[in-house]
């Protein structure tokens, strides 16, 4: 049996070897991570009372051991503990059984924490049950990235289910917009490989979002062309969640493709400039970004509308309620666009 100070107490007709052998028991029980409390057998109020607490339970929860012997387990839980486990709890012991399962406890400071039981029954020799011992575990760092990991999933789930209409969306506008088989084969192309890098700088961030600076970086370095003061990127740190980074990442990649076929990169001379500020309005903070070219050849008017223009006038303005400002001026085509940064509507 076990006395109130937390010390093995071996039978009295037991020899100096089983006296070793509970002393040894008690050293591996008070040296385990693993939080042991040893219970009187009654289930019903004030029971049961508690009869031994190793230090790990202290760790765990707050309470010295002096400050929960004589008490009732149910110290341990509050407003969040859900009743539903402790009715399965009582059910388990009532028929003598062992019990293994989850809930939310509360630390001697107030704060919740994830614990894993498993409560078994000691018996006496005439079958009775005369302790219950609980194995406890803290569980909620576990629960916490289980929790992250659904949430990903779920995100998942949503992005690609988005990405697969995007796709679809992307091969029929290029359909219509491409003049030759080889013109629509390396428009889709570098269009399905703008949204594959989007999502995996997306996916390789824990958060699921991506700089806006990486985006602008990833669709022009790759024409910089050894040409240093070719492009310009200037702004402060935007994190930017999937929901706004795919349109976003589509919109720079059209730019580019125009800059390249008609715009400041058909020309050696050509210059890129993107800035961007956050900017506080009335529904919340907004991001505003221009894309300004220099230097290019003499900007003309389009005598009709390409992808790349639906991209900017419908897909940002459709699916992220931006604002979009597109100008031809003589220096070079400049494009506005102000994103709330709340997220699509």
């Amino acid at each position: 049996m076990y006395d109130g100070d937390s010390g093995v107490v071996p039978p009295a007709n037991e020899g100096p070897t089983s006296t070793i052998d509970l002393k040894l028991l008690q050293a591996a029980i008070e040296a385990t991570n693993e939080a042991i409390l040893i219970t009187s057998a009654e289930i019903n109020e004030p029971g049961p009372r508690i009869e031994y607490a190793n230090p790990a339970f202290t760790r765990m929860s707050g309470y010295e051991p002096h400050e929960v012997i004589g008490r009732s387990p149910r110290l341990l839980q509050g407003r969040k503990t859900e009743r539903a486990v402790l009715d399965r709890i009582r059910k388990a012991l009532t028929e003598g059984e062992a019990y293994q399962g989850e809930a939310t406890n509360y630390r001697k400071d107030g704060s919740t924490y994830f614990v894993e039981w498993l409560i078994t029954p000691v018996r006496v020799a005439d079958g009775r049950i005369a302790h219950w011992v609980s194995v406890q575990r803290d569980i909620t760092e576990r629960r916490a990235a289980e929790e992250r990991q659904t949430l990903m999933v779920r995100e998942l789930h949503h992005r690609v289910k988005n990405t697969l209409a995007t796709v679809q969306a992307v091969l029929n506008a290029t359909v219509r917009s491409s003049a030759s088989i080889p013109d629509f084969a390396r428009m889709l192309t570098g269009r399905i490989t703008s949204l594959a890098k989007t999502h995996a700088m997306i996916t390789e961030d824990l958060g699921q979002a991506v700089l806006f600076r990486q985006l602008a970086a990833s669709e022009l370095q790759a024409y910089e062309n050894g040409q240093k003061g070719r492009f310009s990127l200037e702004g402060p740190q935007v994190v930017l969640p999937s929901e706004l980074a795919v349109p976003i990442g589509m919109a720079l990649h059209e730019l580019t493709i125009n800059a390249i076929r008609h715009g400041a990169l058909a020309h050696p001379d050509g210059r890129i400039e993107v800035t961007w500020s956050l900017e506080q309005g009335t529904a919340g903070q907004r991001l505003r970004w221009v894309w300004n070219e220099h230097d290019g050849p003499p900007v003309a008017l389009p005598t009709r509308e390409g992808f790349g223009s639906r991209v900017l006038n419908r897909v940002l303005t459709a699916q992220i309620s931006a604002e979009v400002d597109i100008a031809y001026d003589p220096d070079g085509l400049r494009v506005t666009v102000d994103v709330p940064l709340g997220g699509g509507r």
